[in-house]
């Protein structure tokens, strides 16, 4: 499944540093689109929270969730562009973005199913997602993340099998950068209530 390695971009703000940029917090990993001929889905609506997604890599389809091609479970939907709407559950492991989809003969072109988009949890672990997994659209207290470039910082597993040895691991989100230990090495923007994100060195 996707991770945040996809999504996960992080802005830094050293000491001396104000800069960097992360994308949204829920911004999509992947497309899900229903069949013509199954526009609601398993249930009343195509991927309604509890409904489970199939394998995938950019494509996703949604199944029963007692099928062998169950891989994710939504966990929380929202209707429109992830930019502009609620950030997804902390520990949601990948984001679908769900094309808007209209009916067959549908004539004012309103569609079945409006765009959205899912936050899916994986049905058996890794979870890229939880803290210190290296993955998910967020960024975490327990995260680990690594320097990327001039300002930016990436994540990485926190035990070290990811690509990355991890240089940092987030230890609180506080609101500002003055509620931080004494020990913060790094300052992470998370974004929501609590946007500075604190973090040591590992």
């Amino acid at each position: 499944m996707p991770g945040k390695g996809a999504s996960g971009l992080a802005c830094l703000l050293l000491a001396a540093l104000l800069a960097g940029c992360r994308g949204p917090a829920g911004a999509p990993v992947g497309d899900a689109r229903p069949t013509p001929a199954a526009t609601s889905g398993y249930g009343a609506e195509f991927l309604a929270v509890g409904e489970c997604s199939s394998f995938g890599t950019t494509s996703f389809t949604e199944v029963p969730c007692t099928s062998e091609r169950a891989a994710a479970r939504v966990v929380a939907r929202y209707d429109g562009a992830a930019s502009d709407g609620p950030s997804c559950p902390a520990t949601t492991d990948f984001v679908l973005h769900i094309s808007a989809q209209a009916a067959p003969g549908d004539e004012d072109g309103d569609g079945t199913v409006p765009q959205g988009y899912a936050c899916m949890r994986d049905l058996e672990p890794p979870h890229p997602g939880d803290p210190g997994g290296g993955g998910g659209p967020r960024t975490i207290p327990g995260d680990c993340v690594y320097t990327s470039g001039e300002g930016q910082v990436r994540e990485t597993p926190c035990d070290g099998s990811g690509g990355h040895r991890p240089q940092y691991r987030i230890t609180r989100a506080a609101p500002d950068r003055e509620d931080c230990p004494a020990s913060t090495a790094l300052y992470v923007q998370l974004g929501g209530t609590r946007p500075v994100g604190c973090a040591r060195r590992v």
